[in-house]
């Protein structure tokens, strides 16, 4: 059974982490996450479920402005041929979230420690940063520092790598 938001939160502050979550109507498209920008100070993020030709699975997450090359990625990450977005049913399956909510907290779904969890090293220049706590009708800010102690309690230690701009395309070298 995956977690819940209570779970999560029992789980966050089981581990000393402060976090702020508001409620609001079901978001489920970053356009839509904007209109409450004025609400939630912070980094405003993306998430990107990915598998590379091995059945490799990565979880990028990045500020939503972020401009990711899809096409090259996976030389960034180290990853076996192009990328192609997970399904709904292997989201379901891994991260125990349903599209529209996916979020680095679903990393406590993750048991088996099958996803890479990437973090673009631009999301991370900000102090505070704001995910779906499992759910999209959630919103739930935690410091930078504390989610990368959440993502290691997990037993997933976070990447911090440039995947995103002008940083990212000089990381890849020649096509």
């Amino acid at each position: 059974m995956p977690a819940t938001p209570d779970d999560l939160f029992t789980f966050l502050d089981g581990l000393g982490i402060a976090h702020r979550t508001v409620t609001h109507p079901p978001l489920f498209t970053v356009e839509q996450s904007r209109a409450l920008r004025g609400q939630i100070p912070g980094g405003h993020t993306k998430n990107l479920f990915l598998k590379d030709k091995k059945d490799r699975l990565f979880l990028v997450v990045a500020l939503e402005e972020a401009a990711i090359d899809l096409k090259s990625l996976h030389r960034v990450l180290g990853a076996s041929g192009r990328f192609s977005f997970c399904s709904a049913e292997l989201l379901r399956a891994v991260l125990g979230v349903e599209p529209g909510s996916v979020t680095p907290f679903s990393a406590i779904n993750d048991t088996e420690g099958r996803v890479t969890v990437v973090l673009d090293a631009a999301m991370m220049a900000h102090e505070t940063l704001n995910y779906h706590p499992l759910v999209n009708t959630m919103t739930t800010a935690i410091a930078r520092a504390d989610l990368a102690r959440f993502l290691e309690a997990t037993g997933h230690k976070p990447q911090v790598i440039a995947v995103s701009g002008a940083a990212a395309e000089g990381a890849r070298g020649p096509a």
